[in-house]
């Protein structure tokens, strides 16, 4: 897992939906910013794509800002492409840009590692946490409730340390393309 204290890597990257190009400075919030790498294809991402809308709506008047990013091959991966996101992000009404990293530079920049990767950075772009959104993996049977993103965002808000102990992701590798 990628080191807590880093600062977040400067990005710009066009929004599928707006058509916008959007850097990190366009779109960080004032207490803190979640940085979601996810795609379309994804079990992993399916599960838990209502909570990450909820989770967004529920903060976002908080100072806290939230930024969806797609990674994946579209080679390799077709359903993950900019025009499948756009009618993803529409239907599902994410309240967030959902970019699109076509180079995979921004991935690498963030050491993502599957879909859904969460990275939560503070009012300096601080990485302060870096893991799963909650216990709840398809076929477990465990609620979807967004509970470790919950708390370090709850944490952050109070102005108070966001615990160290933390559970990484679970979820599909992120698509490379091959050199």
């Amino acid at each position: 897992m990628t080191a807590l204290g880093k600062k977040a890597p400067d990005f710009t990257l066009p929004d599928t939906v707006s058509g916008k190009e959007f850097s990190l400075q366009d779109l960080k919030g004032a207490t803190a910013t979640v940085i979601m790498f996810i795609c379309n294809h994804c079990p992993f991402v399916k599960h838990v794509n209502t909570e990450l809308v909820q989770l967004a709506n529920d903060y976002k008047n908080k100072g806290i800002g939230f930024i969806a990013i797609s990674s994946n091959d579209v080679a390799g991966y077709p359903q993950d492409g900019p025009d499948q996101m756009k009618l993803v992000a529409e239907q599902l009404k994410y309240p967030f840009p959902y970019l699109y990293d076509a180079s995979q530079d921004v991935a690498k920049a963030y050491e993502a590692a599957c879909t859904p990767d969460f990275f939560i950075f503070d009012s300096k772009l601080v990485l302060v946490y870096r893991g799963q959104l909650d216990d709840a993996r398809p076929g477990n049977d465990k609620p979807v409730t967004g509970s470790d993103i919950r708390n370090a965002l709850d944490h952050l808000i109070e102005g108070k340390p966001v615990p160290a102990d933390q559970k990484p992701s679970i979820g599909c590798n992120i698509k490379w393309r091959e050199s």
